[in-house]
């Protein structure tokens, strides 16, 4: 599954964003968003994982501080606006 994951994730443009779970629904398994963010952790350096938010667009929660601001730097820097911490999903969710 995660190359699956990770060939679908390459495929998200710059300035939008997608949810772990719009990721396991568009791969054909709606309830496994979980295992799309285990997918997530080992992703090689060309897959842009900060296109991939939380069901309420916001930044998951990780143990590590600095990649959770790398991501927000990341979305703001591809004109993805985040307010309280979150993008609006019905402006920036990307449609496959």
């Amino acid at each position: 599954m995660k190359v699956k994951v990770w060939r679908l994730v390459r495929r998200v443009p710059r300035g939008r964003v997608v949810t772990y779970g719009q990721v396991a629904a568009l791969l054909g398994r709606p309830r496994a968003a979980r295992a799309v963010g285990q997918a997530m952790r080992a992703c090689p350096g060309d897959v842009p994982w900060h296109r991939v938010v939380n069901a309420l667009g916001g930044v998951s929660p990780r143990a590590r501080m600095e990649s959770m601001l790398t991501q927000r730097m990341l979305l703001q820097r591809e004109g993805v606006v985040l307010r309280r911490g979150r993008a609006s999903l019905r402006r920036y969710r990307w449609n496959a």
